[in-house]
Parts: structure tokens; sequence; C-alpha cells
């Protein structure tokens, strides 16, 4: 037994999960944990200038390393209010993040005391699991308890609030053991189960496969692409993960849906057998709309969450498994059933239309004029960008044209604020995948609306030496919400124009490399330049403030647009 403060006893516990990076604020709310800290030298804390970019970051660091990512809102109060946007985001995106706030002292709740709020009334609604500790013997417990909930299929953030009086008391405690007992072996899908899918994939003349998170976040892009080659079919993924599958497979599709390519959306709403591959088939993938899926269509749905089946569409066959597993066992099944040669028509003329797709995607895309296209500046960045790269996007109209206009060669290439649809995660999450992957280049695509959110975090990323490129693309204005406005509401703008300082020469300032770039040849130029210079850089690129693009024309038809 070690007598430990409440504060030594939660870092004792982030030692024991391995944890090597935290994000935080300081306050004076866990000062006791703080110290500990300083005794821990394995644990990285990268200081934050706000506690909603930090959670992006511990967000992006969860996505990319499939770890847990922590973040420490020092303060009660106000820092732990500033979690909110960001644990709202990781729920949305099933991220496992660990938040840890600071927490008035238990003597002084219900008193109107000083930064005082209800932290347990309000995380509730936006974690896996929200609870505070109630005395020092048990905080090693409850950190342990929140890794264990955050990382438990379906993954997720958990809050956990450590009053003052807790981590500054004292106790007794064991030692800790290792994480190892958060390892879960996959659930496999039942044998008559998977035998009937294997059946409906033989008989279908027209079948797809859609790949959703359930495979992009388990890295097994083999096992989902060795199924679509048993099944002789073509296999597209939904909006968000489309880096679940290597770019350059002749049946990888890419992203279907209202936001995804033609081809990969003509797939969906024409296949007789539709099988969904550990995604939930949700609403950026259908708008829940059988305008978006053929309402024809027999659906086998894969899923882990038993409440996900069924949910949007109604499933012919639910697979209650996981998907890794399933496609393995599926492609088994396959193999010994008789051969089949309905698809190969469909297989062919999909292959025939992606080729063409792709050829012209570059063919078309504007590279003459000025200011700077949208289709122009993405065709440069295909052509630049290491093929290892990862790309961090916000929401937006500029960064919804990119999530499909861009190739992913390889898993854990792509990360958005997916269903979310947040503008100011791009450039906060990109410094928290640079850090769970510091061997791979990592591009952040933004416009300036969000960076102007999120930029006092280049200090963070200069002080920390976290070397990611920012790309600006810099149209002046909040692009989507003014396309609707132009669209739909008789060009009256209003707060949609926004100024910005020269976001190269601030880049400057903090420290940080900065580009401007004006032409397509001085984007290139200056995204080599970006990758080559040794510091977190700033690209801003002038892109042209008429290219806008109404996404949810769907959400004004009332409108007659």
């Amino acid at each position: 037994m070690t007598k430990l403060t409440g504060g030594q006893a939660a870092v004792e516990a982030l030692k024991a999960e391995k944890v090597d990076h935290i994000f935080g604020l300081i306050g004076s709310a866990t000062m006791e944990m703080l110290d500990a800290l300083y005794d821990a030298p394995e644990i990285r804390f990268i200081g934050v200038h706000d506690e909603r970019t930090g959670t992006h970051m511990a967000d992006g660091f969860a996505r990319a390393s499939g770890r847990a990512g922590v973040i420490l809102a020092g303060q009660n109060g106000p820092g732990a209010t500033n979690l909110v946007t960001g644990l709202a985001q990781a729920k949305a995106a099933y991220s496992p993040v660990v938040s840890i706030a600071g927490m008035l002292s238990s003597a002084h709740k219900y008193r109107d005391a000083f930064q005082e709020v209800d932290q347990e009334a309000l995380f509730t609604p936006i974690t896996k699991k929200t609870w505070t500790a109630t005395s020092t013997d048990r905080v090693s417990e409850m950190v342990r308890e929140a890794f264990r909930v955050a990382q438990a299929p379906r993954k997720g953030p958990v809050q956990l609030n450590l009053p003052r009086d807790v981590l500054s008391g004292e106790a007794d405690f064991e030692p800790l053991h290792g994480p190892e007992t958060y390892a879960y072996a996959p659930a496999a899908g039942a044998e008559d189960a998977i035998a009937k899918a294997a059946a409906m994939l033989r008989d279908a003349e027209r079948p797809v496969i859609v790949a959703g998170g359930g495979i992009k976040m388990t890295g097994a892009a083999d096992d989902a692409l060795a199924l679509a080659e048993a099944a002789g079919c073509p296999i597209v993924t939904s909006p968000g993960h489309g880096d679940a599958l290597p770019f350059g497979h002749p049946l990888n599709a890419g992203q279907m849906g209202p936001r995804g390519n033609p081809v990969a959306s003509r797939l969906v709403k024409e296949a007789d057998v539709i099988l969904a591959l550990g995604t939930r088939l949700g609403f950026n993938s259908t708008f829940y709309s059988y305008d978006n899926i053929n309402r024809d269509a027999a659906i086998i749905q894969i899923e882990q969450e038993p409440t996900a089946i069924g949910r949007y569409f109604p499933s012919t066959l639910g697979i209650l498994a996981d998907a890794p597993t399933a496609a393995r066992q599926l492609v088994v099944a396959l193999a010994k059933l008789d051969d089949r040669k309905l698809a190969e028509a469909w297989t062919a003329a999909y292959k025939t239309e992606r080729q063409a797709y792709l050829a012209k995607r570059d063919a078309d895309a504007d590279v003459a004029t000025l200011p700077i296209q949208p289709s122009g500046l993405f065709k440069t960045l295909r052509d630049v960008l290491p093929k290892e790269s990862a790309l961090t996007m916000d929401a937006g109209t500029l960064c919804l044209q990119a999530t499909d206009a861009m190739n992913y060669w390889q898993p854990k290439s792509l990360f958005t604020p997916l269903d979310f649809g947040l503008v100011g995660f791009s450039f906060a999450a990109g410094l928290g995948v640079k850090l769970a992957m510091p061997d791979r280049p990592v591009v952040s695509l933004m416009g300036d609306g969000g960076f102007g959110m999120t930029v006092s975090e280049l200090s963070t990323a200069v002080d920390c030496g976290i070397n990611t490129v920012n790309v600006v693309m810099n149209n002046g204005c909040w692009g989507a919400e003014k396309a609707y406005q132009r669209d739909f509401f008789g060009q009256r703008y209003i707060g949609a124009d926004i100024s910005s300082p020269p976001f190269d020469k601030l880049a400057e300032l903090y420290g940080a490399a900065g580009f401007k770039a004006e032409t397509l040849d001085e984007v290139a130029d200056c995204i080599k330049a970006a990758l080559d210079c040794g510091k977190p850089a700033v690209v801003d690129v002038a892109v042209d403030p008429a290219a806008l693009y109404s996404f949810r024309r769907d959400s004004f038809k009332h409108r007659g647009g």
C-alpha cells in the first residue's frame, strides 16, 4: 500500500493505462494532479489555449491511434463548460475521449459557489458516461473505469469530475495493473445468418457493399476488400470514411450518398442487395431518404450495436457481429457456394464508369480561372500531397466538396466532423493526429472562418513542435450559409461575409511558417515548401468567394429552390 493524494492517484492510474499524451489547460482546481504530472516524464502534457480545441486534439489523437485521447480541464465551471462542443463532437464520432475536469469542493456544492455549475447534468447527454469521484480512495478506480467505458464497444467519450477536496486528500492505494483487460474479443455472426447472407450475395444481380466506421476504425480494409473480391462486386464507403479502403483498389467506388461521388451514389440507388458492413446507413449517407438508397433493395446489415440494425431502413437480414469478423466469415461462406456470374456485367460496367469519372474529374478541374476554383485546388492537392498524407477537415461548403475530391491511399487518412458538422475542428484535430502519427504528413483543410476560430492554437503547435500543414481556403465568407442566402433568400446577405488578417503573416508572428498562394502554381510550391519547412505551417489560399455550393438543397424545398 502507498499513501497518495487524489492527484497523485489519478496520475498513477493514467500511467497504468499507458497514457503518453495529455491535452489540457491548467487551472487551480486540479493543481494536485498537475503537480503529480510534473513527476511523470513518461506523460507529455500538451498545454492548449482553449479546452474546446484541446478536446478536438484528444479526439484526433484517439481516432488516429485507436487508443483513448485524454483532455484535462484544470478549472471547474468555465474550464469545464468549454469542453462541451468537443465532447459532443467526439460522441458523434464514437471517439474514445477521456475527459477529466476539476470540480469545486464537495462541501461547496449547491451553495452557488464561485464557478459552480452542475457538471454531471451538463455532460450526461453528450457522453457515454459522466460521473464524479466521491472520495480520494476511489480516484484510481474511477479513472480506470473512465478508460474501460470509453474504449468498450461502441467507443465514445466519458467525463470524470474530480472535486478539489478529493484531489487534495490522501488515501492508501494498492499497486495498479496494466490495461490489458481492455482487449475485447470480437463477436462473430451466427453461422446460419452468415450462410443466408452469402446466398443473398450469390444470387444478387446488382450487389454492393457499403463499408462504414466499423471497417475504418478497426483498420479492416483487407477484410472488406477480400469480401468484395469474393462476392465479385463493388464496394463503397459511407461519407467521412473514404479512407476505410485504399483509393487504388479497382472495386473501391469511393464515398456514397448526397455528399459522395455520382458513381458510388448510383450503385447504392440501383443495387438489388446492399450489404451494410459496419455502418448505420445514417444521416450523411442517406439523409434518411429513399432518394439515396434503393427502396426495393434487400439490405443485409452487419453491426455490433443492436439498436443500429434496421433503425433507419428495414433490414432483410440483420447480423449482430463485429464487421471485420463477419466479413471474414462471409469470404469462407461464399467460397463454399457455387460460382455465380449474374453480377459480372454490373461490376464490369461499374469499373468502366469509375475510370471515366476519375478521368473526367481531372479533365474538368478548372486550373485556369482566377481567383482559384475549388476543383482546381483539389486537383493540385491530389497531385502534390504524398500518398501517406493524413487529412483533417472542417464542415462547410469547401471542405464538404473536398471530402470525396481527395484520394486516400491508406486507412486512417481522413478525419472529419462527421455527423456533428462542426466548423473549427480541423486545425486542432490535426495536431492530435500528428502526435499519434508523427511519421506521417498531416494536412488540415479549413475555411478562413474555421481557422479564425482556433488560430490561437498556433502557439501550441509552435511550442510543442507539432508540424502540421494547414491549408486555409480563404473565400472571405461563411460559404455554406452564404450559398443558401444566395440560392434561397434572394441574395439578402446578413452575417455571411467575414474579414481576416493575412494568415501567412499571422503564422509568422506566432513563430510558424506562413505562405500565401493566389495561383495554383503558387499552391503547389507552397505545399511542397510547407511540408519540408520543419515547422507548423499555414498556407493562405485565395479561393473564389463566388464558388459556393448549396449542399442541403432538400432543407429549402419549401422555398421553391
